[in-house]
């Protein structure tokens, strides 16, 4: 089917989305506002601070960190029309919100607290939990201070345009004119007339050839080219220069010895006789006996367990194996049958235990009690947990000087290196614009290409390329851009004036088939066999050409059409028409609801340009000066 729009996002999953900003809930009357002199744009006189745009930047960095891990380029965020996408949408943030004041909208404390309460992220056993809450928002470096009131912003912001964007309209008759085009099928056959069949037939000439170099000189130039020393600081370069003793380790271990311990283990097996907790009273009554014959028989044959179990449980993963549910901690089954099974000693058999599963009749099969781990199985971990915690500790003491040391010794880069027992490496040729790959980032190209560099023969500025690694270089050896000679370049030349001729007396030729057919005269072009192409699928056809076979007069069979491709010329014979038979219901509700998803989110569209059309906004332009 053809799709129009991405799904729409909900409200509840915006809302899950909120637990990485700075919100809070208890507590808080209003929303507190980014403070600072400085902004960056005016909504009717309402100022976008510098301070808020660096939040939502720093925020928006975090999320693709998360997304891209190590490809992630910080210096993306550098483009001028990245940074002037992010302050257009704060503008019509705050637009909307002065819309949605003006129109009376309100979101009472307790939707508002019921939303929150609803976020699992923030529950514990299904319910609210204060405690998780505050704990989530303290390991994303927050404090419940304004999470209150940006929730009830973007909740205000939702009743607004939730009335345009949900309040889109489509007819039955639409829906059905639109799947009877998007789903009508043509039979057709192709015959392309290839640009390298006329190859043969081309001629290029040298005075062809030197017109053209001396025409499209920038096409043969080399780029700058630089080639550099550089050094990094970064924690993994660090690991292996620190040391930890026996004694670290073993005091470590023993500082932390809950952190090595192995909790109680059970074994158990179970006879489950299925009542959905939903069920009416008499089927679960019904259950319940049945179990209980069960467990009158277990309590007189012990040993009979495994054989019931195969003949009687409803438990499709375990029944086969006796009920064996092999070992398991606290938390991995349900409460009321965890707490029956480590209430019973090995070997002991429980009552009926109902969950919302059905009874359960559950046998402890083995118990392994908890112990702590010995200091020889986690030495290993604990080794690589201090060396990291050393590592990261040598390079907060080691970064700033650094930093100081590429500056302050502009002219070579051994006393950084030096600093952290660093190797000194050599790159090979590099130029602008070459592909991204670590460690030469475009941020990183940027600074090796800089004046300072080039010219002046300084160190690049320390640079944090990853998350605890920063790199600094030098340039050894500079190369200006320049042209390629004539006679370096001339085959090139000639195969692409070549291909220029061919390309031209294929369409040439295609045309007049083109023509030719039209009139219903024979051709000579190489027909494939028919085939059926829709609006969504044609694969080989590109759009125009698509658009031609659908536009094409359909009331005398076969037509013809044709348009120039990269390789040459396409003849298309449309031969045969096949519309859809019948639309049934479901297909047209689902074409119904994606036109309404696109007239709402036109509606909203429009809402938005509109209102910027009435209100006094300013925005500041980013120049590319400010990358540097």
């Amino acid at each position: 089917m053809f799709d129009f729009v991405h799904e729409k996002k909900r409200l509840v999953q915006i809302v899950l989305l909120l637990i990485i900003l700075p919100f809070a809930f208890w507590g808080v009357d209003s929303y507190q506002k980014s403070g600072g002199a400085e902004f960056l744009a005016k909504v009717n006189g309402e100022k976008v601070s510098q301070q808020e745009f660096d939040n939502v930047l720093q925020q928006q960095q975090g999320r693709m960190k998360e997304m891209m891990g190590a490809a992630f380029d910080p210096a993306m965020f550098d483009k001028p029309e990245i940074k002037l996408s992010i302050l257009e949408n704060l503008v019509n943030q705050k637009l909307l919100s002065a819309q949605a004041k003006a129109a009376g909208l309100t979101i009472s404390d307790e939707q508002l607290a019921r939303v929150i309460a609803g976020i699992e992220a923030f529950q514990k056993d299904g319910k609210f939990d204060k405690q998780r809450y505050e704990s989530l928002l303290s390991m994303q470096q927050m404090t419940p201070l304004i999470f209150e009131g940006r929730v009830k912003q973007e909740l205000l912001l939702r009743q607004l345009t939730d009335a345009y964007s949900q309040g889109g309209y489509a007819t039955k008759s639409i829906a059905d004119d639109l799947i009877r085009l998007t789903e009508q099928q043509r039979n057709v056959s192709i015959a392309p007339v290839s640009a390298s069949s006329y190859l043969a037939q081309t001629k290029v000439s040298e005075v062809e050839i030197k017109a053209y170099y001396d025409k499209n000189q920038q096409e043969f130039q080399i780029p700058e080219q630089v080639r550099v020393e550089s050094v990094v600081l970064s924690v993994d370069a660090l690991l292996s220069q620190v040391d930890v003793s026996d004694a670290d380790l073993k005091k470590f271990y023993e500082e932390h010895q809950a952190d090595f311990g192995a909790p109680e283990q059970r074994q158990a097996a179970h006879i489950l006789i299925s009542a959905s907790a939903q069920a009416p009273a008499a089927e679960q009554g019904a259950a319940k006996a049945k179990a209980q014959q069960i467990l009158d028989q277990i309590k007189k044959q012990p040993a009979k367990f495994a054989e019931l179990a195969k003949q009687y449980s409803q438990d499709p993963g375990s029944a086969a194996n006796g009920g064996d549910l092999g070992y398991f901690g606290r938390g991995a089954m349900v409460k009321p049958f965890e707490d029956a099974a480590f209430a019973l000693s090995a070997g002991g058999v429980s009552e009926l235990v109902q969950s919302d599963f059905g009874f359960h009749i559950i046998k402890v099969l083995a118990i392994k009690p908890s112990r702590t781990v010995a200091f020889d199985e986690v030495k290993a971990v604990i080794a690589q947990k201090l060396k990291q915690q050393k590592a990261n500790d040598k390079f907060a003491e080691l970064a700033e000087k650094f930093s100081n040391a590429v500056y302050e010794q502009s002219d070579t880069l051994k006393p950084a290196a030096e600093l952290g027992k660093l190797p000194l490496q050599q790159s090979a040729w590099l130029s602008k614009g070459q592909p991204a790959i670590e460690p030469w980032t475009d941020k990183v190209l940027q600074a090796v290409f800089s004046e300072d560099v080039v010219k002046n023969k300084r160190n690049t500025a320390a640079i944090e390329i990853a998350p605890n690694t920063l790199f600094s270089a030098r340039m050894l050896e500079h190369k200006p851009a320049s042209a390629r000679p004539l006679s370096e370049v001339t085959p090139q030349i000639r195969q692409k004036l070549s291909n220029q001729q061919a390309q031209a007396l294929a369409v040439k030729q295609g045309k007049e088939w083109l023509e030719q057919s039209r009139r219903g005269e024979g051709v000579a072009a190489n027909w494939g066999a028919p085939r059926l192409v829709s609006r969504a699928q044609h694969t080989g056809l590109d759009g125009d050409l698509m658009q031609q076979v659908f536009q094409a007069e359909s009331t005398k069979l076969p037509v013809y059409v044709g348009a120039e491709s990269g390789q040459g010329f396409i003849l298309v014979r449309v031969e045969a028409i096949k519309n859809i038979a019948a639309i049934d219901d479901a297909k047209r509700a689902r074409y119904i609801q994606q036109l309404r998803q696109i007239t709402g989110e036109e509606l909203l569209g429009a809402y938005l340009d509109d209102s910027r059309k009435h209100a006094d906004i300013s925005i500041r332009q980013f120049a590319e000066a400010e990358k540097k």
